[in-house]
């Protein structure tokens, strides 16, 4: 079973800077608990995916994303 070759959003849109104030799609890239969605499964280039990751964590540290969502019991 072959699957198709995931295409990177951010080449695709020609995106050249991922912005850290960009908190919604940050946040799509990331889990529930705050992980962050590696690249394999993504589908990002690797340019990106460290661009990405970088942003993710400027925005925690300016507490515009959460680190975690929820705490859940």
């Amino acid at each position: 079973m072959l699957k198709k070759k995931r295409i990177c959003r951010f080449c695709e849109e020609k995106i050249g800077y991922i912005d850290f104030k960009d908190e919604k799609r940050l946040m799509r890239f990331t889990t529930e608990q705050g992980k962050i969605i590696p690249r394999r499964t993504s589908g990002t280039c690797a340019k990106h995916q460290r661009q990405l990751v970088t942003a993710i964590k400027r925005a925690r540290e300016l507490a515009l994303i959460p680190y975690v969502s929820e705490m859940t019991r």
